[in-house]
């Protein structure tokens, strides 16, 4: 079994010698039979051979091509703050994968703690989620979290971010690389926005975008960035994001996109002394904690540092008698939102 980094190390290139070699040869093969099923679903559904249902409000979706995290949460957040300002109900539907015995995942936790007035249905069958927040909360519109791959819904604006640190998921599909799908899928798309767009150089950003041109000329581009906004502990505690500046901490994470996180922090002028990367919706066990106990009393650290997904399933203010602090992201747009709110506008006839 392959943890994310390792995962990562493997089909990046990173991993080099004979093994890692004969491993990417099998992850190549097995990726071949997958393009092949995903490009026959998505052709049953441009030929209208598989329904694809349409709701009575609105829909947008947010999405990505690839694996793990891009942003979307915050993104999603975004949306719902810009329909409030719109005097819009809107509902957030997310399939609900990795979700724990309360059947909620982290995503739709983090979510009701920042936006707790607006109904969040968790569903495989998206197409019931909607009709049931449309008939049972009155919604006006619905967001899709992670949609883009769920094609029996019909939407009025698809949202795909790509992650500037890692947009094209290595350049194969997986199980050899990180896309959910061919690049060309971005034809389907409304709007594309680059986040952490500020970690890569202006000429990065531009040879992305001309990869996003050749398959979606048609869509809208922004990027934005993670702007950290604070921290936040499990009480509801706040501190300013100032605090952590020339301190050194720890830091872990179960999400997608560790690297990104990490950047996000050490942007914070803080040291990052110590870093734990989980695997992507981990649920963190007794025997998970005391090994972080451990880990953390290894390093002369003022504090301890995860995402706001990880403090969810983290019932304590404390670990390892430090502090703990998720950090909070806010998205920040550096160009393309004035496009993207006209997109929506004319979405909602407005």
């Amino acid at each position: 079994m392959f943890g994310p980094k390792e995962f990562r190390d493997l089909v990046s290139g990173q991993s080099h010698g004979v093994g890692p070699a004969t491993l990417r040869g099998g992850l190549r093969a097995a990726e071949v039979l997958y393009t092949a099923a995903v490009r026959w679903r998505n052709r049953r559904y441009d030929r209208g051979a598989s329904a694809i249902h349409r709701v009575s409000v609105p829909v947008v979706s947010v999405g990505n091509l690839t694996l793990g995290g891009t942003g979307k949460s915050p993104m999603v957040e975004w949306l719902v703050r810009w329909m409030r300002d719109q005097h819009i109900r809107a509902a957030v539907i997310s399939r609900g994968y990795g979700a724990g015995d309360d059947a909620w995942n982290d995503e739709a936790k983090e979510l009701s703690q920042k936006l707790p007035d607006v109904p969040h249905l968790q569903n495989p069958d998206r197409v019931a989620a909607a009709r049931q927040a449309i008939a049972q909360f009155g919604c006006e519109a619905i967001v899709l979290d992670d949609g883009f791959q769920h094609r029996r819904i019909a939407r009025d604006v698809d949202i795909v971010l790509l992650d500037a640190l890692e947009p094209f998921g290595f350049g194969h599909i997986f199980p050899r690389g990180t896309l959910r799908e061919p690049v060309e899928g971005l034809r389907r798309t409304s709007a594309v926005v680059l986040s952490r767009a500020d970690l890569i150089q202006p000429t990065a950003r531009q040879e992305i975008w001309r990869t996003v041109q050749r398959h979606a000329p048609q869509a809208v581009e922004a990027e934005a960035i993670h702007a950290p906004s604070g921290l936040v502990a499990h009480s509801g505690r706040q501190s300013p994001i100032e605090d952590l500046r020339g301190q050194s901490v720890a830091a872990f994470c179960g999400i997608g996109n560790p690297a990104g996180f990490r950047h996000t922090l050490e942007s914070c002028g803080c040291h990052v002394a110590a870093f734990w990367a989980f695997g992507d919706h981990h649920r963190f066990s007794q025997k998970d904690i005391d090994a972080l106990v451990a880990w953390i009393a290894r390093f002369d650290v003022s504090a301890v540092l995860c995402t706001r997904k990880d403090l969810v399933k983290l019932s304590t203010d404390l670990i390892g008698g430090k502090p703990l602090w998720a950090l909070d992201i806010a998205l920040d747009f550096l160009s393309g939102c004035d496009a993207l709110k006209t997109v929506l506008t004319r979405a909602f006839g407005r």
